[in-house]
């Protein structure tokens, strides 16, 4: 690749240079199938309810996709996608729990209480329990439903388990990170589990098969044993391709001209990712669910730049509101798609999903109310205009104020210390600390100069708590027209006091020390019992109660230091 030859200039040198000058309206390497636009398209063949499967990976990159120009393989993912429609106008969240909520709820996470990082084992918390799931929604419309994967919204009590939010089946770890063989999974030293389920039973024979084929497995015997004459719904969460870094070794091997080790180790994941697609596929046309079938696919947030993961050219990573951590890789495959072989410009959102899939499966929404999600398959299916206009990318409150926003800064109407994030047609606005902000070039490159830092340091420089970029004209997000429109930054921080108002308390309690896996015969699960009441107490917390977690906050570096360790030597397995 081009790339290794720029090893000796900084990344203010890519950016002066035009790396990042990639034509933001042509994304694709591998060119579209022409179409003549003159030829009608077939139209769908609605005979009845569509089977639908709907893929998630997890911590998979912008960039690490064959048809975004990668340097990984992916040739399953990049058929399928030129086959059908890519989403290249397409968001998700920042990091897993908020993504996954959103696509079961159809909710920001503002209406769910989980607008503060994500759910802790040990945290006596779960998807609000008088949410309506999407399976939920789709069982009331005649569908069977299965999931297979990574859960990771909350199971503190039995009511909280996929089983009892709309799953009649379900295979997968309860937590957001597991070993990919043995199923361990450290919340911290000495607290430790096994997490792999069926139903609401320890898989414990299951343990010492890899996650990635595991799944796939299970997909293709669902669909072996159930009648592609009934619909049906499978939510297939891959663990992959989020650290540890495993994998098994052939897949290495084929990436062993990468000089990163981590990149190496993530692209191999990435590829047996790809492969396990493949089978899903093969099962689908198999079975006879194919013709009448939709895939969908979807990364749940940006990649992590430092355990492989490459967002490239967009900026920030996994945790911040930089594109790099909120565009995400889309697509959907489908024969019952009228306009095929396509790129979509259409501004779609995670919480589209709910309202979309349950309108395919011809459920009924009339009586959900507050659902921010849109219908979007007309979008999608017949290239019209994406009914949303708008996306409120979050407000945090509790996430660590920037220490030089104000009040005054937000023309009195906002702290502009808060971390928020909100798009608005081709406006996007950012508030607070948004997360790391530098661009990440792909993990081929070994060394970096000592200058590679130097915009990270130019960038923190600046005390600023507010930006505004023109995502359609600079999607790469260099160039801060804050200053320069203050009317735009006015109207898109009313529209953050707008939702705000709409917002309810944080979800985010204490870890209680009942989670602990060694009450629970050495596995994670449900430790709360069904009369317990939710344990939480929501809002903006007082002051007093801040200052109460600050004081605490030597302790809460440790465990994070112990538990970044033990990620990083578990990734040094295979």
């Amino acid at each position: 690749m081009a790339v290794y030859a720029l090893t000796g200039f900084s990344l203010v040198s890519l950016l002066s240079f035009g790396y990042l000058s990639w034509d933001w309206m042509k994304p694709s390497l591998v060119a579209d199938v022409a179409t003549d636009p003159m030829e009608k398209p077939l139209p769908p063949t609605f005979t009845r309810p569509p089977h639908i499967i709907f893929i998630l990976t997890d911590d998979q990159g912008y960039h690490d996709i064959g048809y975004h120009g990668s340097d990984i393989q992916t040739p399953t993912l990049d058929r399928l996608a030129a086959e059908g429609v890519k989403l290249e106008n397409y968001y998700i969240q920042p990091i897993c729990t908020p993504s996954r909520s959103q696509l079961i709820t159809g909710r920001y996470q503002i209406h769910t209480g989980l607008q503060h990082s994500i759910i802790r084992p040990r945290q006596p918390n779960c998807l609000p329990l008088d949410q309506v799931t999407l399976p939920q929604k789709l069982q009331e419309a005649g569908y069977s439903t299965h999931m297979v994967g990574k859960w990771h919204l909350g199971f503190y009590k039995k009511e909280c388990l996929p089983t009892r939010r709309g799953f009649n089946t379900f295979l997968g770890s309860l937590t957001g990170n597991v070993d990919y063989y043995t199923y361990d999974n450290c919340d911290g030293p000495g607290v430790c589990g096994y997490d792999l389920h069926e139903g609401e039973d320890v898989a414990w024979d299951q343990s010492g098969k890899y996650s990635t084929f595991l799944y796939a497995q299970r997909v293709s015997k669902i669909l072996a044993s159930h009648s592609p004459k009934e619909p049906i719904f499978i939510y297939v969460a891959f663990q992959a391709v989020h650290t540890p870094l495993q994998s098994p070794k052939e897949y290495i091997y084929r990436y062993r001209s990468m000089g990163n080790v981590a990149r190496r180790k993530y692209a191999a994941m990435v590829t047996c990712m790809d492969e396990a697609v493949k089978n899903i596929t093969w099962a689908l046309k198999k079975y006879g669910y194919y013709d009448n079938s939709v895939i969908v696919f979807s990364t749940d947030n940006g990649g992590q730049t430092f355990s492989g993961g490459s967002n490239w050219p967009l900026r920030g990573r996994k945790g911040t509101y930089w594109e790099g951590g909120v565009r995400g890789i889309g697509f959907v495959h489908s024969p019952l798609i009228k306009r095929k072989r396509r790129t979509s410009w259409a501004l779609v959102h995670i919480t589209d999903w709910y309202p979309t899939l349950v309108s395919l499966a011809r459920g009924n929404l009339s009586n959900v109310q507050g659902l921010d999600g849109y219908d979007v398959w007309p979008a999608i299916s017949e290239g019209k205009e994406s009914p949303r206009t708008e996306i409120l990318h979050n407000i945090d409150p509790l996430y660590n104020h920037a220490k030089y926003g104000s009040l005054e800064d937000g023309f009195g109407i906002w702290n502009t210390a808060v971390q928020a994030s909100i798009r608005v047609g081709e406006w996007k606005l950012l508030t607070g600390d948004p997360g790391y902000s530098d661009w990440i070039p792909p993990q081929t490159l070994t060394n970096f100069p000592g200058s590679w830092w130097n915009l990270e340091r130019l960038t923190d420089g600046l005390r600023k708590s507010v930006w505004l970029f023109n995502i359609t004209a600079d999607p790469y997000e260099r160039y801060d027209l804050s200053d320069q429109r203050p009317d735009v930054v006015r109207t898109l921080l009313m529209r953050l006091v707008h939702y705000n108002r709409t917002a309810i308390p944080v979800r985010y309690p204490a870890e209680n020390p009942r989670a602990h896996p060694d009450f629970n015969g050495g596995a994670w699960g449900p430790w709360a019992s069904e009369d317990d009441g939710e344990e939480w107490e929501g809002g903006r917390e007082p002051l007093k109660s801040r200052n109460k977690k600050k004081k605490k906050c030597k302790i809460c570096k440790l465990r994070s230091f112990f538990r970044k360790l033990n990620t990083r030597l578990m990734s040094n397995r295979i």
